[in-house]
Protein backbone atom coordinates (compact mmCIF):
# COMPACT_ATOMS: atom_id res chain seq x y z
CA UNK A 1 0.00 0.00 0.00
CA UNK A 2 1.46 3.69 -0.99
CA UNK A 3 2.30 6.01 1.93
CA UNK A 4 0.14 8.81 2.14
CA UNK A 5 0.87 12.53 2.28
CA UNK A 6 -0.15 12.66 6.00
CA UNK A 7 2.22 10.22 6.80
CA UNK A 8 5.05 12.10 4.60
CA UNK A 9 6.02 15.25 5.91
CA UNK A 10 9.36 15.24 7.63
CA UNK A 11 12.75 12.97 6.88
CA UNK A 12 12.20 11.06 9.77
CA UNK A 13 9.16 9.33 7.78
CA UNK A 14 11.33 8.63 4.00
CA UNK A 15 14.82 8.05 6.28
CA UNK A 16 13.38 4.48 7.40
CA UNK A 17 12.02 3.68 4.25
CA UNK A 18 15.13 3.99 2.39
CA UNK A 19 16.92 1.87 5.04
CA UNK A 20 14.14 -0.83 4.26
CA UNK A 21 14.93 -0.20 0.89
CA UNK A 22 18.82 -0.89 1.17
CA UNK A 23 18.87 -4.58 0.79
CA UNK A 24 16.53 -4.13 -2.53
CA UNK A 25 18.45 -1.64 -3.72
CA UNK A 26 22.23 -4.18 -3.27
CA UNK A 27 20.89 -7.01 -4.53
CA UNK A 28 19.87 -4.90 -7.96
CA UNK A 29 23.24 -3.15 -8.34
CA UNK A 30 24.29 -5.80 -11.37
CA UNK A 31 21.35 -5.80 -13.09
CA UNK A 32 21.06 -2.13 -13.26
CA UNK A 33 24.61 -2.10 -14.22
CA UNK A 34 23.54 -4.23 -17.48
CA UNK A 35 20.16 -3.01 -17.87
CA UNK A 36 21.39 0.96 -17.93
CA UNK A 37 18.54 1.50 -15.84
CA UNK A 38 16.84 1.29 -13.14
CA UNK A 39 14.95 -2.35 -12.08
CA UNK A 40 11.63 -2.56 -12.25
CA UNK A 41 11.93 -3.76 -8.91
CA UNK A 42 13.84 -0.92 -7.75
CA UNK A 43 11.57 1.75 -9.58
CA UNK A 44 8.48 0.13 -7.81
CA UNK A 45 9.72 0.34 -4.57
CA UNK A 46 11.32 4.18 -4.62
CA UNK A 47 7.27 4.43 -5.87
CA UNK A 48 5.97 2.98 -2.88
CA UNK A 49 7.94 4.68 -0.67
CA UNK A 50 6.69 8.02 -2.03
CA UNK A 51 10.63 9.02 -3.06
CA UNK A 52 9.74 10.41 -6.51
CA UNK A 53 7.16 13.07 -4.98
CA UNK A 54 9.08 13.97 -2.13
CA UNK A 55 8.75 17.62 -3.58
CA UNK A 56 5.29 17.76 -4.73
CA UNK A 57 2.38 19.66 -3.34
CA UNK A 58 0.29 18.04 -0.84
CA UNK A 59 -2.69 18.61 -2.41
CA UNK A 60 -1.24 16.31 -4.77
CA UNK A 61 -0.39 13.46 -2.58
CA UNK A 62 3.15 14.48 -2.40
CA UNK A 63 5.32 15.10 0.65
CA UNK A 64 6.28 18.77 -0.31
CA UNK A 65 9.38 18.48 1.85
CA UNK A 66 11.24 21.37 3.16
CA UNK A 67 14.91 21.58 1.16
CA UNK A 68 16.85 20.79 3.86
CA UNK A 69 14.70 17.46 4.85
CA UNK A 70 15.00 16.27 1.48
CA UNK A 71 18.45 16.85 0.70
CA UNK A 72 18.97 14.38 4.08
CA UNK A 73 17.06 11.34 2.16
CA UNK A 74 18.75 12.14 -1.45
CA UNK A 75 22.22 11.64 0.50
CA UNK A 76 21.09 8.71 2.79
CA UNK A 77 19.71 7.35 -1.00
CA UNK A 78 23.13 7.88 -2.55
CA UNK A 79 25.09 5.73 0.26
CA UNK A 80 23.08 2.76 -1.61
CA UNK A 81 22.81 3.64 -4.82
CA UNK A 82 24.05 6.89 -6.44
CA UNK A 83 21.98 5.79 -9.41
CA UNK A 84 18.58 6.06 -7.58
CA UNK A 85 19.80 9.09 -5.44
CA UNK A 86 20.65 10.80 -8.77
CA UNK A 87 17.16 9.67 -11.01
CA UNK A 88 15.10 10.57 -7.18
CA UNK A 89 16.50 14.02 -7.20
CA UNK A 90 16.34 14.61 -11.13
CA UNK A 91 12.49 13.36 -10.91
CA UNK A 92 12.07 15.42 -8.11
CA UNK A 93 13.71 18.99 -9.25
CA UNK A 94 11.69 18.42 -12.91
CA UNK A 95 8.29 18.37 -10.16
CA UNK A 96 8.61 21.53 -8.64
CA UNK A 97 7.31 22.61 -12.13
CA UNK A 98 3.65 21.49 -10.17
CA UNK A 99 4.00 25.10 -8.54
CA UNK A 100 3.23 26.52 -12.12
CA UNK A 101 0.94 24.58 -13.75
CA UNK A 102 -3.15 24.42 -13.12
CA UNK A 103 -4.62 22.19 -10.68
CA UNK A 104 -5.96 20.26 -12.89
CA UNK A 105 -3.15 20.09 -15.70
CA UNK A 106 -0.34 19.04 -12.64
CA UNK A 107 -3.19 16.19 -11.16
CA UNK A 108 -3.05 14.65 -14.78
CA UNK A 109 0.54 14.48 -14.89
CA UNK A 110 1.93 13.73 -10.88
CA UNK A 111 -1.83 12.09 -9.75
CA UNK A 112 -0.78 8.43 -9.99
CA UNK A 113 1.16 6.79 -7.80
CA UNK A 114 3.72 5.93 -11.04
CA UNK A 115 3.71 10.13 -11.98
CA UNK A 116 7.26 11.12 -12.85
CA UNK A 117 8.47 13.36 -15.04
CA UNK A 118 11.90 13.70 -16.81
CA UNK A 119 13.89 16.40 -18.73
CA UNK A 120 17.44 17.19 -19.36
CA UNK A 121 19.07 20.27 -19.90
CA UNK A 122 17.89 23.27 -22.22
CA UNK A 123 19.70 23.03 -26.00
CA UNK A 124 17.97 25.42 -26.99
CA UNK A 125 14.64 23.83 -28.73
CA UNK A 126 12.35 26.33 -30.57
CA UNK A 127 8.13 26.59 -29.22
CA UNK A 128 6.35 27.98 -31.97
CA UNK A 129 3.39 30.12 -30.67
CA UNK A 130 -0.23 28.37 -32.64
CA UNK A 131 -3.84 28.98 -31.57
CA UNK A 132 -4.29 26.77 -28.17
CA UNK A 133 -0.27 26.08 -27.68
CA UNK A 134 2.53 25.52 -29.55
CA UNK A 135 4.11 23.13 -31.75
CA UNK A 136 8.14 22.07 -30.48
CA UNK A 137 10.83 20.80 -32.40
CA UNK A 138 13.13 19.58 -29.88
CA UNK A 139 16.41 17.44 -29.71
CA UNK A 140 17.14 16.60 -26.07
CA UNK A 141 19.82 14.91 -24.15
CA UNK A 142 20.49 13.32 -20.51
CA UNK A 143 16.93 12.85 -19.65
CA UNK A 144 17.99 11.12 -16.64
CA UNK A 145 15.56 8.33 -15.17
CA UNK A 146 13.23 8.99 -18.63
CA UNK A 147 13.08 4.84 -19.10
CA UNK A 148 10.88 4.91 -15.88
CA UNK A 149 8.78 8.14 -16.17
CA UNK A 150 5.61 8.78 -18.07
CA UNK A 151 5.89 12.53 -18.88
CA UNK A 152 8.64 14.24 -20.09
CA UNK A 153 9.61 18.33 -20.75
CA UNK A 154 11.59 20.81 -22.70
CA UNK A 155 12.70 23.75 -22.49
CA UNK A 156 11.87 25.89 -25.59
CA UNK A 157 12.82 29.39 -26.93
CA UNK A 158 9.56 30.95 -28.08
CA UNK A 159 8.76 31.95 -31.71
CA UNK A 160 5.67 33.83 -32.69
CA UNK A 161 3.38 32.49 -35.29
CA UNK A 162 5.67 34.37 -37.62
CA UNK A 163 8.53 32.69 -36.56
CA UNK A 164 9.55 36.09 -34.75
CA UNK A 165 11.13 35.51 -31.44
CA UNK A 166 9.18 36.13 -28.69
CA UNK A 167 10.58 38.33 -26.07
CA UNK A 168 10.01 39.40 -22.11
CA UNK A 169 10.00 42.67 -20.83
CA UNK A 170 13.31 42.89 -20.16
CA UNK A 171 13.89 41.82 -24.12
CA UNK A 172 15.49 38.52 -23.40
CA UNK A 173 13.56 35.70 -25.66
CA UNK A 174 11.18 34.14 -23.37
CA UNK A 175 12.21 30.42 -22.51
CA UNK A 176 9.61 28.50 -21.71
CA UNK A 177 8.59 24.53 -20.37
CA UNK A 178 6.66 22.61 -22.22
CA UNK A 179 5.20 19.27 -20.96
CA UNK A 180 3.94 15.73 -23.12
CA UNK A 181 3.47 12.20 -22.36
CA UNK A 182 6.67 10.03 -22.79
CA UNK A 183 5.12 8.38 -25.70
CA UNK A 184 4.76 11.24 -28.21
CA UNK A 185 8.50 11.74 -27.85
CA UNK A 186 11.10 9.84 -30.40
CA UNK A 187 13.52 8.40 -27.54
CA UNK A 188 17.05 7.56 -28.37
CA UNK A 189 19.10 4.66 -26.31
CA UNK A 190 22.81 6.19 -25.84
CA UNK A 191 23.14 5.49 -22.48
CA UNK A 192 26.46 3.59 -22.93
CA UNK A 193 28.46 5.20 -20.23
CA UNK A 194 31.36 4.93 -17.40
CA UNK A 195 29.43 5.60 -14.28
CA UNK A 196 25.57 6.10 -13.20
CA UNK A 197 25.13 3.47 -15.69
CA UNK A 198 21.26 2.92 -13.85
CA UNK A 199 20.45 6.57 -14.55
CA UNK A 200 19.17 5.46 -18.45
CA UNK A 201 19.95 9.23 -18.93
CA UNK A 202 19.04 8.50 -22.80
CA UNK A 203 17.97 11.13 -25.66
CA UNK A 204 14.99 12.05 -27.22
CA UNK A 205 13.76 14.33 -30.61
CA UNK A 206 10.00 16.06 -30.76
CA UNK A 207 9.36 17.08 -34.36
CA UNK A 208 6.21 19.03 -34.95
CA UNK A 209 4.59 18.18 -31.42
CA UNK A 210 1.55 20.03 -30.38
CA UNK A 211 1.44 21.01 -26.73
CA UNK A 212 -1.55 22.80 -25.08
CA UNK A 213 -0.93 25.91 -23.70
CA UNK A 214 -1.94 24.39 -20.21
CA UNK A 215 0.83 22.03 -20.67
CA UNK A 216 3.33 24.88 -20.81
CA UNK A 217 4.46 27.27 -18.19
CA UNK A 218 7.56 30.07 -17.48
CA UNK A 219 9.46 28.46 -14.44
CA UNK A 220 11.18 30.63 -11.98
CA UNK A 221 9.36 33.31 -12.37
CA UNK A 222 7.71 34.92 -9.28
CA UNK A 223 4.83 36.17 -10.80
CA UNK A 224 3.82 32.83 -12.40
CA UNK A 225 3.95 30.73 -9.45
CA UNK A 226 0.45 29.41 -8.71
CA UNK A 227 1.11 27.54 -4.95
CA UNK A 228 1.94 29.22 -2.36
CA UNK A 229 4.09 26.79 -0.38
CA UNK A 230 7.91 28.05 0.02
CA UNK A 231 9.48 25.24 -1.57
CA UNK A 232 8.15 26.53 -5.08
CA UNK A 233 10.37 29.47 -4.32
CA UNK A 234 13.40 27.78 -5.18
CA UNK A 235 14.76 27.90 -8.20
CA UNK A 236 14.58 24.04 -10.06
CA UNK A 237 18.23 24.69 -10.77
CA UNK A 238 19.37 25.43 -7.13
CA UNK A 239 17.29 22.02 -6.37
CA UNK A 240 19.22 20.14 -9.11
CA UNK A 241 22.61 21.09 -7.50
CA UNK A 242 22.62 20.97 -3.96
CA UNK A 243 20.37 17.54 -4.79
CA UNK A 244 23.27 16.17 -6.47
CA UNK A 245 25.91 17.53 -4.15
CA UNK A 246 24.46 15.00 -1.85
CA UNK A 247 24.37 12.63 -4.14
CA UNK A 248 28.22 12.89 -4.32
CA UNK A 249 28.49 12.68 -0.11
CA UNK A 250 26.47 9.84 0.12
CA UNK A 251 29.24 8.00 -2.35
CA UNK A 252 32.12 9.41 -1.04
CA UNK A 253 31.03 8.40 2.84
CA UNK A 254 30.10 4.72 1.63
CA UNK A 255 33.43 4.50 0.12
CA UNK A 256 35.35 6.27 3.18
CA UNK A 257 33.62 3.80 5.22
CA UNK A 258 33.84 1.07 3.46
CA UNK A 259 37.69 1.68 3.76
CA UNK A 260 37.96 1.79 6.77
CA UNK A 261 36.76 -1.50 7.46
CA UNK A 262 38.87 -2.56 4.68
CA UNK A 263 41.88 -1.38 6.54
CA UNK A 264 41.36 -3.05 9.56
CA UNK A 265 42.90 -6.43 7.91
CA UNK A 266 44.12 -5.88 4.40
CA UNK A 267 47.96 -5.98 4.28
CA UNK A 268 50.24 -5.13 0.87
CA UNK A 269 52.52 -7.38 -0.67
CA UNK A 270 55.76 -7.08 1.14
CA UNK A 271 54.61 -5.11 4.25
CA UNK A 272 53.76 -7.24 7.37
CA UNK A 273 51.58 -4.42 9.05
CA UNK A 274 47.68 -3.79 8.33
CA UNK A 275 46.64 -0.48 6.63
CA UNK A 276 45.14 0.65 9.74
CA UNK A 277 48.64 0.85 10.93
CA UNK A 278 50.40 2.83 8.18
CA UNK A 279 50.78 6.52 9.21
CA UNK A 280 50.34 7.58 5.72
CA UNK A 281 47.14 6.01 6.07
CA UNK A 282 46.15 7.42 9.04
CA UNK A 283 46.74 10.90 8.01
CA UNK A 284 45.17 10.80 4.60
CA UNK A 285 42.02 8.95 6.41
CA UNK A 286 41.59 11.81 8.62
CA UNK A 287 41.84 14.25 6.00
CA UNK A 288 38.76 12.43 4.08
CA UNK A 289 36.94 12.74 6.89
CA UNK A 290 37.54 16.58 7.10
CA UNK A 291 37.02 16.80 3.36
CA UNK A 292 33.39 15.52 4.17
CA UNK A 293 32.27 16.77 7.34
CA UNK A 294 33.55 20.28 6.48
CA UNK A 295 31.77 20.10 2.77
CA UNK A 296 28.31 18.74 3.89
CA UNK A 297 27.92 21.31 6.96
CA UNK A 298 29.34 24.02 4.10
CA UNK A 299 26.42 23.03 1.88
CA UNK A 300 23.79 22.44 4.80
CA UNK A 301 24.51 25.61 6.44
CA UNK A 302 24.35 27.57 2.95
CA UNK A 303 21.21 25.76 2.16
CA UNK A 304 19.65 26.56 5.33
CA UNK A 305 20.42 30.33 4.70
CA UNK A 306 17.80 29.65 1.52
CA UNK A 307 15.71 28.16 2.97
CA UNK A 308 14.50 30.64 5.78
CA UNK A 309 14.45 33.54 3.24
CA UNK A 310 12.11 31.18 1.86
CA UNK A 311 9.96 30.93 4.99
CA UNK A 312 9.88 35.02 5.19
CA UNK A 313 7.89 34.42 1.46
CA UNK A 314 11.08 35.78 -0.40
CA UNK A 315 13.06 34.64 -3.51
CA UNK A 316 16.62 33.68 -3.15
CA UNK A 317 18.82 36.41 -3.75
CA UNK A 318 21.51 36.37 -6.33
CA UNK A 319 24.05 36.40 -3.84
CA UNK A 320 22.66 32.93 -1.89
CA UNK A 321 22.41 31.68 -5.20
CA UNK A 322 25.85 32.48 -6.14
CA UNK A 323 26.27 31.16 -2.85
CA UNK A 324 24.73 27.99 -3.13
CA UNK A 325 26.51 27.46 -6.54
CA UNK A 326 29.67 27.68 -5.11
CA UNK A 327 28.92 25.28 -1.99
CA UNK A 328 27.43 22.56 -4.05
CA UNK A 329 30.38 22.29 -6.86
CA UNK A 330 32.79 22.42 -4.03
CA UNK A 331 31.36 19.87 -2.26
CA UNK A 332 30.91 17.92 -5.51
CA UNK A 333 34.56 17.84 -5.97
CA UNK A 334 35.80 17.41 -1.80
CA UNK A 335 33.64 14.10 -2.27
CA UNK A 336 35.23 13.45 -5.33
CA UNK A 337 38.99 14.09 -3.72
CA UNK A 338 37.83 11.87 -0.66
CA UNK A 339 36.92 8.85 -2.69
CA UNK A 340 40.20 9.18 -5.23
CA UNK A 341 42.13 9.26 -1.94
CA UNK A 342 40.87 6.10 -0.07
CA UNK A 343 40.30 4.45 -3.93
CA UNK A 344 44.24 5.00 -4.24
CA UNK A 345 44.91 3.35 -0.61
CA UNK A 346 42.98 0.46 -1.13
CA UNK A 347 45.11 -0.76 -3.86
CA UNK A 348 44.17 -3.37 -5.75
CA UNK A 349 41.36 -4.30 -3.74
CA UNK A 350 39.69 -1.60 -4.92
CA UNK A 351 39.45 -2.59 -8.71
CA UNK A 352 37.28 -5.86 -7.79
CA UNK A 353 33.09 -5.49 -8.32
CA UNK A 354 32.87 -7.45 -5.18
CA UNK A 355 33.95 -4.53 -3.32
CA UNK A 356 32.47 -1.34 -2.97
CA UNK A 357 34.86 1.28 -4.36
CA UNK A 358 35.26 0.04 -8.31
CA UNK A 359 31.56 1.41 -9.01
CA UNK A 360 31.32 3.94 -7.05
CA UNK A 361 34.42 5.54 -8.15
CA UNK A 362 33.18 5.77 -11.52
CA UNK A 363 29.96 7.21 -10.16
CA UNK A 364 31.25 9.52 -8.79
CA UNK A 365 33.89 10.94 -11.49
CA UNK A 366 30.87 10.46 -13.74
CA UNK A 367 29.03 13.05 -11.46
CA UNK A 368 31.69 15.35 -11.57
CA UNK A 369 31.34 15.59 -15.45
CA UNK A 370 28.14 16.33 -15.27
CA UNK A 371 26.97 20.17 -16.00
CA UNK A 372 26.21 21.02 -11.72
CA UNK A 373 29.95 19.55 -11.18
CA UNK A 374 31.54 21.60 -13.99
CA UNK A 375 34.77 23.64 -12.56
CA UNK A 376 33.55 26.64 -14.66
CA UNK A 377 30.89 27.36 -12.04
CA UNK A 378 33.84 28.37 -10.03
CA UNK A 379 34.65 31.17 -12.59
CA UNK A 380 31.62 32.75 -12.40
CA UNK A 381 31.06 32.99 -8.58
CA UNK A 382 34.85 34.41 -8.72
CA UNK A 383 33.49 37.17 -11.02
CA UNK A 384 30.30 37.72 -8.88
CA UNK A 385 33.22 38.15 -5.87
CA UNK A 386 35.01 40.66 -8.35
CA UNK A 387 31.85 43.11 -8.72
CA UNK A 388 31.68 41.38 -12.57
CA UNK A 389 28.56 39.82 -13.65
CA UNK A 390 28.57 35.89 -13.57
CA UNK A 391 26.45 33.85 -16.53
CA UNK A 392 22.83 33.60 -15.20
CA UNK A 393 22.51 29.76 -16.96
CA UNK A 394 23.28 27.52 -13.80
CA UNK A 395 22.44 30.49 -11.13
Amino acid sequence: MSHTATESQSPEHYLPRVQTLAPVLTAAAGEEEDRRELPRGVVAALREAGLFHMLLPRRLGGGELGILSYLRVVEEIAKHDASAAWCINQSAGCSMVSGYLDHAVARDIFGKPDGVLAWGPDPGGHARAVEGGYIVNYSGQYASGSRHATWLGAHCLVDEPDGTPRRNARGEIERRTVLYPKSQAEMKDVWHVMGLRGTGSDSFVLRDLFVPAAYTCLRDVESEQLDSSPIYRLPGGMVFSSGFACVALGIARTVVDSFLDLAQNKTRIGIDHALRDDSVVQSEVAQCEGRLRAARLYLRTTVAEVAARLEDQMWPTLEQRVALRLASTYTIHQAKEAVDIVYDAAGASAIFESHPFERRFRDIHTLAQQAQGRKAHFEDVGKYLLGLDPRPTFL
